[in-house]
């Protein structure tokens, strides 16, 4: 098995691509801590794994990506129950700001780069102290996202804060080579999760379906091979790098506005910051037309 005696940290492991990965993960013989801000979900996951014959490999706490003490009790909890830290999966996401950017609040700013940038950015610093404390080198992978690499492939605010897991990435890359961290940025297209399309994966897949080249829609499952792969010892030369995983959606350029004209920031007649699952209600904000 590929990641056989490896311990991981998937954080929005309890949905979604980082639930698929955590699936992943198990199979291939690595220990994983699911962090999750939503605990129902997380006990959930928590619960399905010991099913499935992997309760001794799992474990699960609840996290807020975006609080520097989760992040730094997230890790040590991977330590206490399974004496080690190898793979640190940055997952937890939420799709924050939404509307046109004349009408978007600080405060939908900020909480949409707490959870997307601040929390990368902790993830990365606390693996990092513990995998060059242990001299055991490791693999932090951070999800960005297509929207990150150009103009309109997503809303205003959730591009710029994946922009930014981006170039983390690369530059966390190069201060952790001597260590042996590799840092790596996976950039989703198009996945049909939890998240996609105001909750509901049946609708997802309708809505997404034909939007890239290739001609089935994304899934959790792709992500989690991309970060199978990273995690591994196969890539054990990669570092610094953005993989994009999006059934040729940029090579033939995302314009979502016209793929999706009623969710652009200048049709929408909505603003606010939307909650994933979080469990945390959407605070959406009605336009005067």
């Amino acid at each position: 098995m590929r990641l056989e005696n490896k311990v991981a940290v998937i954080t929005g492991g309890a949905s979604g691509m980082g639930l698929a990965t955590v699936k992943r993960f198990l199979v291939e013989g690595a220990k994983v801590v699911i962090a999750d801000y939503n605990e129902q979900t997380g006990k959930t996951a928590l619960d399905d794994a010991g099913a499935a014959g992997f309760g001794d490999a799992v474990s699960f706490i609840r996290t807020d990506v975006a609080n520097e003490a989760d992040i730094a009790a997230m890790m040590q909890a991977a330590l206490s129950k399974f004496g080690a830290l190898d793979i640190v999966f940055n997952n937890a996401g939420v799709g924050g700001a939404i509307g046109p950017l004349t009408e978007t609040t600080t405060s939908d700013w900020d909480y949409t780069f707490d959870v997307l940038a601040k929390g990368v950015f902790l993830g990365i610093k606390h693996a990092a102290r513990i995998m060059k404390v242990n001299n055991i080198g490791g693999s932090i992978i951070n999800t960005a996202s297509i929207a990150g690499l150009s103009g309109d492939g997503g809303p205003l605010v959730y591009s710029a804060a994946k922009a930014a897991v981006i170039s983390m990435s690369k530059s966390a890359a190069v201060e952790l080579a001597a260590a042996k961290i590799r840092v790596n940025a996976i950039c989703p297209g198009l996945i049909v999760t939890p998240l996609a399309d105001g909750g509901s994966e049946t609708a997802a897949k309708k809505a997404f379906a034909n939007f890239q080249p290739w001609p089935e829609h994304g899934s959790g499952d792709h992500i989690a091979g991309a970060a199978l792969f990273l995690a591994s010892d196969d890539s054990s030369f990669v570092t610094g790098e953005a993989i994009v995983v999006d059934g040729g959606l940029t090579a033939a350029g995302p314009d979502l506005t016209s793929k999706f004209p009623k969710s652009s920031p200048n049709a929408s007649r909505v603003s606010g910051v939307t909650k994933g699952s979080t469990g945390v209600s959407a605070e959406i904000r009605r336009l005067d037309k």
